[in-house]
């Protein structure tokens, strides 16, 4: 039990909470983009997956999965805050002059573009799943809530901000699972590039696309 404590308050055991959840919550967000996209194949088809997974486990599957990302959520935010107080507490007063030599800008904005998701996420289950933000939800009408909902455009302005944060948050955080996968080496790095700037585009391009499309007429009811 002590070792298994003293692992979770290193910096290599936070390290690897961060890396494992990220891996959940990277494949949470590829998924969730994936099965929107029906947007775009109409009412019926949209509302028909929102209903299959309602259903799904006899309804529990669906529970289990939220609990399980939920569960994921917290374990991330305690591994990213652990490394960040560590990070200060090592080097309490700040350099003179500081030269971003390593770093990336989407690794200098992760503590900034992770308190942006996670108001988002708070204000998206409201907006798309509870209702209680929603002017005019309606339950199980998915397509309904999300045309309605990405009409009023102050809310797909806030919705598109929050994906260019999760474009910087989920860059980084896919470079940074390879790198702790150990393709930490001057051969991988071209690929640990392309495939950080790839997943990220088809992410933050797809769910881009229901705001711009909704505003655009594209997707109208």
């Amino acid at each position: 039990m002590q070792k298994a404590g003293t692992f979770f308050s290193s910096t290599i055991g936070q390290k690897v909470v961060m890396g494992v959840t990220g891996i959940a919550l990277f494949g949470f967000v590829l998924a969730h983009m994936v099965g929107n996209l029906q947007l775009f194949m109409g009412p019926e088809t949209l509302n028909a997956y929102g209903e299959a997974l309602r259903e799904f486990g006899h309804g529990m599957g669906l529970w289990v999965a939220r609990g399980g990302l939920l569960t994921a959520v917290v374990l991330h935010i305690w591994a990213a805050t652990s490394l960040t107080l560590g990070s200060l507490k090592a080097r309490p007063v700040g350099y003179r002059a500081t030269r971003h030599r390593e770093s990336t800008y989407a690794s200098r904005t992760m503590r900034w573009s992770g308190p942006i998701l996670f108001i988002f996420v708070g204000y998206h289950l409201l907006h798309f799943t509870v209702g209680t933000v929603h002017g005019s939800f309606i339950p199980g009408d998915i397509y309904h809530n999300v045309v309605a909902g990405f009409q009023v455009w102050p809310v797909a302005a806030f919705y598109m901000v929050a994906m260019l944060a999760l474009g910087f948050h989920l860059w980084h955080g896919v470079w940074s699972m390879l790198q702790s996968l150990g393709l930490s080496h001057p051969r991988w790095n071209a690929f640990r590039s392309a495939f950080a700037t790839i997943f990220t585009t088809v992410v933050i391009g797809g769910n881009l696309s229901f705001p711009i499309a909704v505003l655009a007429g594209w997707v109208r009811e």
